[in-house]
């Protein structure tokens, strides 16, 4: 598998992002093919949609403000954080525990980095609809069979550092299914499920690096991928009542309710 960082020129608010896309290619000597895969830093699609907030439109409520005491974030970032997250389960300083997009994240995905200063970069809207605008776009333009990943970084338990993962997927299978098979011994596999659409999303973060690189774009090409029009990118959400981490919070919300009406 091969993979090939791209570099882009800065992105604005409002610039079309396909054409940002096909310059940097053409610039760097390149020609997409068949079963490439693009992977896009998320951030520039987000800043190409205008979702770059400025602090100073921002109003904090008094919730935001008492947050923002206790993890040692500013109140207007708080704020976002807020109107984004469909739940807050708690933090550490500079980081709230958020649910966002069926997803167990910092902030609801706000992030600071690389937004101008007193300003802060959310998510697409619908970061899957997003990516299937953008992969029917350059489909269409190319003439090419692809597959559109749109990446961003996220901390794991008890690790130190952020990987990459897939925000918004189209144009592949992003789950390969392993339940059923044989293992080297014979032993048949249970409850394994290989997260496609995450591993490729994680190698392409390790080269577009987390600062100043400039380099949001990358293509993958030889992974072993299924492309498909018929894609599902919800496939790789688990339900809360099977996700590991979610049932601790689940129990303890339960438990501490339950509490709170003895009282």
């Amino acid at each position: 598998m091969e993979v090939v960082p791209v570099k882009t020129s800065l992105v604005q608010a409002g610039e079309n992002i396909i054409s940002v896309i096909l310059k940097a290619i053409n610039d760097a000597g390149l020609i997409i093919q068949d079963e490439d895969i693009l992977l896009l830093a998320d951030k520039i699609v987000a800043t190409s949609e205008g979702r770059i907030v400025n602090f100073k439109f921002i109003r904090p409520s008094k919730k935001a403000k008492r947050l923002a005491k206790k993890y040692s974030l500013e109140p207007p970032f708080v704020e976002l954080v807020l109107r984004e997250a469909e739940e807050i389960y708690g933090g550490v300083p500079k980081a709230l525990t958020t649910l966002k997009n069926n997803m167990l994240i910092a902030n609801a995905g706000i992030d600071h980095k690389n937004a101008p200063k007193n300003s802060a970069c959310l998510w697409s809207i619908n970061p899957n609809e997003t990516a299937r605008k953008i992969w029917k776009s350059l489909s269409e333009k190319t003439g090419k069979k692809i597959g559109l990943i749109l990446v961003d970084s996220k901390v794991n338990p008890l690790r130190v550092g952020t990987t990459g993962f897939a925000l918004g997927i189209a144009g592949i299978k992003p789950l390969r299914d392993f339940r059923g098979s044989l293992d080297l011994y014979n032993r048949k596999i249970l409850i394994t499920r290989l997260n496609v659409a995450d591993d490729l999303a994680a190698a392409a973060h390790l080269v577009m690096g987390e600062a100043a690189e400039s380099t949001p774009l990358v293509i993958v090409r030889g992974a072993p991928v299924e492309f498909t029009d018929n894609f599902d990118p919800n496939e790789i959400i688990i339900s809360r009542d099977e996700c590991m981490y979610m049932g601790i919070f689940l129990k303890r919300r339960k438990h501490k309710d339950e509490k709170l009406i003895a009282k």
